[in-house]
């Protein structure tokens, strides 16, 4: 390829992309990065441009074709450029500028979603984007993060929702009551994630009562969800600890609650064989 686009650190571009290492010039830009091929491959149809190595753009050629078929400027860049612009210690040699994408929390509700997680106080972006990777690949249908939580577009947070950010609608910013009252207000059950819950993961799923609408809450790593959160919800469930372990991090138990209420939802009968005695 020819020599790179982009030489100079002090390039407006480059001083444009850096600065959204900070949030505050995110939500002002309503920009965001994405890093690493399989990121920019998933954002294609929410990218702005794209700059890349030489080497990266032959290693990666097909994502490089997908994203000038739809329009997308590709600006060449020097391996200097492209480190400056990434959040990461090893650079993949590839980084996307990406528009915002968050969805609506009425237009969510609106769909009517049958599963949904809800991220209440949670404030590691890689416990974020973990949780949002397995909501994708359980086949949830929304994803919401509180007003009290993370940023959703953190570079950790995309880094670690391995391009599941770009799969499925996510809403931010919505007080915690207001997610609740909305969700049931559509028909969803609102369960909150605790390891002092009163009722077992296991034992609900034998009622079965898992096979409806659901909406988990999931709260803060450290301390869990507050009294005034759990209260709000239809029942608060722990996850067994069959073994020695303590307890679970927050990513793992999320996948595990999720994965449940995936597979009650697809049983024979779904959410006709319910009841929520």
């Amino acid at each position: 390829m020819a020599a790179p686009e982009l030489t100079s650190l002090r390039s407006p571009r480059v001083i444009a992309a850096r600065r959204l290492a900070k949030r505050s010039f995110r939500a002002k830009e309503r920009r965001f990065i994405a890093e690493g091929p399989q990121s920019v491959r998933e954002a294609v149809g929410h990218l702005v441009e794209v700059y890349v190595t030489p080497d990266a753009a032959e290693r990666h050629a097909d994502i490089v074709a997908a994203a000038l078929a739809a329009g997308v400027p590709v600006l060449t860049a020097t391996d200097e450029v492209i480190a400056e612009m990434s959040d990461t210690v090893t650079p993949q040699g590839i980084v996307g500028l990406c528009r915002f994408l968050d969805t609506p929390f009425e237009e969510i509700l609106a769909g009517r979603p049958r599963l949904v997680a809800v991220l209440a106080h949670v404030r590691d972006p890689g416990n974020a984007g973990t949780v949002l990777r397995c909501a994708d690949a359980a086949g949830a249908d929304a994803v919401v993060l509180t007003d009290a939580s993370v940023d959703l577009y953190n570079p950790k947070a995309v880094r670690a929702s391995v391009g599941s950010l770009f799969h499925l609608p996510v809403a931010v910013g919505v007080p915690v009551d207001q997610v609740v009252s909305g969700l049931q207000g559509v028909g969803a059950r609102i369960l909150a994630a605790d390891g002092a819950g009163d009722r077992d993961l296991d034992a609900e799923l034998d009622r079965g009562t898992m096979g409806g609408p659901t909406a988990w809450v999931f709260g803060n790593e450290a301390w869990g969800l507050p009294e005034e959160t759990r209260a709000l919800a239809d029942a608060v469930v722990r996850v067994p600890i069959h073994g020695k372990a303590e307890s679970l991090n927050l990513a793992t138990a999320a996948a595990v609650c999720l994965y449940a209420s995936a597979r009650a939802q697809r049983a024979p009968g779904g959410c006709r064989s319910v009841t929520f005695s």
